[in-house]
């Protein structure tokens, strides 16, 4: 009977314990949301002038954000950076501290950022073909009459990295060097994750896309949750415990404003990548078509580095490292960090950064030779 008593008090102490930490846990979780709501943090940079638009998508200039180096890998070679579609592109250049477009501008490129905005009246029929032909193309075009260059690089950031391949098939009279960060290529590698997902909001996705004409942002956001339901109570904790006035908690308010910032996908966009891409497979099987041809990354003629982040929650690195496999000739780079961190983080510009501008420093003297 004593032992029975002891087991059962046991019981009760484990289950009071569980929630009592259940309990800590929430609290340190709303105290997180309540004071990133309340945080004086608002970006301050300045955007840099459009220099050519069709539609809602600009080409804004960063020539002059920073001041060259003398010793610069860039020695003027002309960059077209493609952010993705899903998040606005000025994570790329989210504070005066975290800023891979003004990197390049100080190592001596002369580097360009796609802004996609919300899809407008002429994209909302929009799917690859349409991004790629329509809009990325046009812009090395434009990119190359700013700057004199017969070629350029092409550095593409997660989707953007995907849909830059295709760019750099079909223009190899124009792109001299492609650099993929985080881009998904098989997208049934790594983390089963997403198709389990696919396969139970697929059918309900198609519906909003099919009344709304787009994949809306609420709808996008809540898909990327799913990749790591801990992470949004996992992060707000951690700001609870951060000082409001640090370098650290800024950096997290700044990003976190960024993620929030979200856009719109193009109906068709948004069926082509959901239904093709993660649910088929397309790129992955070799059966993703751009236009008339099928994308083959073994095609491209430009000298090619993928980077995939060994620590990526979103695009798992098995998917980005299959893009090494399908095009042999490409040179491969794996960073610790995660999709975001990659580009954000502290150690970006050791990690990331500086690698990359040596690469692409070294790929322009070939091509311009």
């Amino acid at each position: 009977m004593a032992r029975a008593l002891d087991s059962a008090d046991a019981r009760l102490a484990f289950l009071g314990a569980v929630d009592a930490e259940a309990r800590r846990r929430f609290e340190a979780f709303l105290r997180g949301i309540q004071r990133y709501r309340a945080h004086p943090y608002h970006r301050t940079v300045a955007d840099p002038p459009v220099i050519w638009r069709r539609g809602t998508t600009g080409l804004r200039d960063y020539r002059g954000t920073a001041e060259p180096s003398p010793r610069g890998e860039g020695r003027g070679a002309a960059v077209l950076v493609v952010p993705s579609l899903v998040n606005r592109g000025y994570v790329l250049d989210l504070t005066e501290r975290r800023s891979f477009m003004r990197y390049l501008a100080a190592r001596g490129f002369r580097p360009f950022l796609v802004d996609w905005d919300a899809p407008g009246d002429d994209e909302r029929d929009f799917g690859c073909t349409e991004y790629v032909h329509d809009r990325l193309s046009p812009l090395v075009d434009a990119v190359r009459a700013e700057t004199g260059a017969e070629k350029i690089i092409v550095v593409g950031y997660c989707m953007g990295g995907t849909l830059s391949l295709p760019l750099a098939q079909a223009r190899p009279d124009a792109v001299g060097a492609l650099v993929t960060l985080a881009a998904p290529w098989d997208f049934h590698a790594g983390s089963r994750r997403q198709q389990r997902v696919m396969a139970a909001l697929g059918d309900a996705m198609g519906n909003v896309v099919d009344v709304h004409g787009v994949l809306p942002v609420d709808l996008l956001q809540s898909l990327f949750a799913t990749l790591d339901p801990g992470g949004i109570p996992r992060k707000f904790r951690a700001f609870d415990r951060m000082r409001p006035r640090s370098a650290k908690a800024r950096d997290f308010v700044a990003l976190e404003d960024w993620l929030n910032d979200g856009v719109a996908l193009a109906g068709p966009l948004a069926r082509e990548t959901l239904f093709g891409w993660y649910a088929d497979n397309g790129p992955g099987r070799g059966a993703w078509t751009v236009g008339d041809s099928v994308v083959d990354p073994g095609r491209i003629a430009a000298q090619t580095l993928v980077v995939v982040p060994s620590r990526d929650r979103i695009v798992p690195p098995e998917s980005a490292e299959a893009l090494l496999a399908a095009c042999p000739k490409a040179q491969g780079m794996k960073v610790p960090l995660g999709h975001v961190g990659m580009m954000t983080g502290r150690r970006a510009g050791t990690l990331v950064y500086g690698p990359l501008a040596r690469w692409m420093g070294r790929s322009a003297r070939r091509f311009a030779a």
